[in-house]
């Protein structure tokens, strides 16, 4: 039986200030070996339920002046990978959580953005994986 409950599947992407986005992803690549793109980096993992299925995490330095984060001040953003995003968001405004945007629609998945009780500015991905398997680009595993 699949779990239909609107909620959280786990850690979609890790997004962080820097200085310097570029010198940070060589950094990274050259020291701690992982595969770099124009965005960060892709973690591929297996889904624990469907193990024959590769699921993905972006991780991704941003530019220390990027307003990607408002309205939070913090130097970071948790995407979280999450089920049902339009009940999960009808279940968030019932709770009197406040909903930064409009869920938008791309072709690896729907995004909303939402602020958490402490002024932290979170991303919830409903995501479509196998676009990113389709695009065949290196990953870090």
């Amino acid at each position: 039986m699949e779990d239909s409950k609107p909620k959280v599947t786990g850690i979609g992407g890790v997004f962080f200030k820097t200085k310097d986005p570029e010198a940070t992803k060589k950094w990274y690549s050259e020291n701690l070996g992982l595969a770099v793109n124009q965005w960060g980096s892709a973690f591929e993992f297996r889904n624990a339920h469907r193990p024959d299925e590769l699921n993905y995490l972006s991780w991704s330095p941003f530019s220390k002046d990027s307003d990607y984060f408002d309205p939070s001040e913090k130097e970071f953003m948790i995407n979280y990978r999450v089920q049902h995003i339009e009940k999960l968001v009808e279940n968030l405004k019932a709770n009197g959580v406040t909903i930064c945007d409009e869920i938008e629609t791309y072709s690896y998945g729907k995004f909303v953005h939402i602020m958490d009780a402490d002024g932290n500015k979170i991303e919830l991905w409903e995501p479509i994986d196998r676009v990113f398997t389709e695009m065949g680009e290196e990953t870090t595993k």
